[in-house]
């Protein structure tokens, strides 16, 4: 294998257009539409479906790809700027935007110990029920519910997670043992305002619950986790927030379980910054540590 190819493959995969990379390569557009053919003929594999209108999207095996060679590449550039910055303090300021329910419960002790490691960067963390705009820049580095579609943004599946139905222990003595899915008909819900969703990844009880069984709606996830505390219904909560909370218990585990991802992107100018790069590595390695908090099997 040609490992030049590989660096070739990179640009197309975050650029998803043979032109864009082109240019951020510095090379003839050509050049890259030859390097991205010579290493799919190599590994035998389609890494690209190309199309006029789309550009370049990832097959499902060139996804499998790019995530193997993202931690290796970051690795590469963090010992750059590792190896460059020995003889500096690093310091500065960095953005951090995320979702409100893993920001709090997941992310904010995270930062507490990488703030000790680092006590000359500071933090801004953005919990907010909405997009982020990475474009009007109201943070440096983004974690969403799904990968930005297009953009010049460095990108990687931070985690993966999963969700269940939960109760108040005390709603569950009233209401009795419910063993089965058809037990749900009827029973009050807490769910998300669905037209005011900031994500399509959030609309996940239609599968099981009427719409006439949602007594409560709301655009906010820890307001719904409040809402059950009250101990008068049911809602779908991530496990990294009610298992913090010995009061909640699941309701049906085996047979109502989700799973969606967290997504980390930044501008592909701030991918080559040391303080960016530092807080990169520690969250990819730390969010991962915590898969006991995150899935409901160890």
């Amino acid at each position: 294998m040609d490992w030049d190819n590989l660096r070739y493959f990179m640009e197309v995969a975050r650029y998803q257009r043979i032109s864009a990379a082109a240019l951020r390569l510095g090379v003839q557009h050509s050049t890259v539409a030859r390097r991205i053919q010579a290493l799919e003929q190599t590994l035998g594999l389609l890494l690209f479906n190309k199309s006029t209108v789309s550009g370049y999207t990832l097959t499902a095996e060139g996804l499998g790809l790019f995530e193997r060679l993202e931690p290796i590449e970051s690795s590469l550039h963090a010992t750059q700027e590792a190896m460059s910055a020995q003889a500096q303090q690093i310091s500065g300021h960095l953005r951090l935007a995320c979702t409100e329910g893993f920001g709090t419960y997941v992310l904010t002790p995270l930062l507490t110990q990488f703030q000790s490691a680092h006590p000359d960067i500071t933090l801004d963390l953005l919990t907010m029920p909405r997009h982020i705009s990475l474009p009007r820049r109201e943070a440096d580095i983004a974690i969403a519910l799904e990968r930005p579609e297009r953009g010049p943004y460095w990108c990687t599946r931070l985690c993966h997670y999963e969700l269940g139905i939960y109760a108040h222990r005390d709603y569950l003595e009233t209401q009795g043992t419910i063993d089965t899915l058809d037990q749900l008909e009827g029973l009050p819900f807490i769910a998300y305002v669905d037209d005011l969703l900031f994500s399509e990844s959030l609309k996940y009880l239609g599968e099981w619950i009427r719409p006439q069984d949602i007594r409560l709606r709301c655009t906010s996830l820890i307001t719904q986790y409040h809402a059950v505390l009250q101990a008068k219904g049911l809602a779908i909560l991530p496990y990294f927030l009610a298992r913090t909370d010995p009061r909640l218990q699941p309701v049906l585990a085996t047979q109502v379980k989700l799973t969606r991802s967290f997504w980390m992107y930044c501008h592909e100018e701030l991918r080559h910054t040391t303080r960016a790069l530092l807080l990169w590595d520690f969250l990819k390695t730390q969010v991962q540590a915590q898969h006991s908090l995150l899935h409901s099997q160890p």
